[in-house]
């Protein structure tokens, strides 16, 4: 008798066990389709296309003139510094070590083309530009904004004696690091 009632909980402990395991893989098969639902049930197009998409089709319902298309504006392209550049800047306490990754947006291939050629000269421009700042004002937010709308003027300044025209539209800092 004792035998039966070992054999009957062995037997329910499998069956514990199994029903563990589906609950568990049901769960996990559940959760898989909801994210890949969630993941690949959006519309194709990005959601940039989509908001200037209505906005045309707002502007048009108002009476007025569409938005100026992409073509127009230029596409946004990101021209990379080949190395960062690293300088010294004196500061109140001590000098520090400065290096900073940058990147360029320029508007259209012409622009791009335009950039990768002269990036000899955008780099000595920004070296300028950097080496003459203090680690005091780098280190706060506002400083660094500062940091960045000088380099926009000077390297805009410098490209629109070549070119002409405003070649690059800002200058953007994708690494920043002071000790």
């Amino acid at each position: 008798m004792a035998e039966e009632e070992l054999q009957i909980e062995e037997g329910g402990k499998k069956k514990g066990k199994m029903m563990l395991i589906i609950i568990v893989a049901v769960v996990l098969l559940g959760g898989g389709a909801a994210a890949y639902f969630l993941l690949f049930s959006g519309s194709d197009e990005p959601a940039a296309e989509q908001l200037a998409e209505a906005d045309a089709q707002a502007a048009q319902a108002a009476g007025e003139a569409a938005p100026s298309t992409k073509a127009e504006v230029g596409t946004a392209l990101y021209v990379a510094m080949p190395r960062p550049f690293v300088f010294n800047v004196p500061g109140s306490g001590r000098d520090r070590l400065v290096q900073i990754k940058v990147q360029l947006l320029v508007r259209g291939s012409d622009n791009e083309e335009l950039a990768k050629t002269h990036i000899p000269l955008i780099e000595g421009t920004l070296l300028q530009v950097f080496s003459s700042a203090n680690a005091d004002d780098l280190v706060t937010e506002a400083g660094k904004i500062e940091l960045r709308e000088q380099a926009v003027n000077e390297v805009q300044k410098v490209l629109k004696d070549i070119a002409g025209h405003d070649v690059v539209e800002r200058v953007l800092f994708t690494g920043f690091v002071m000790q």
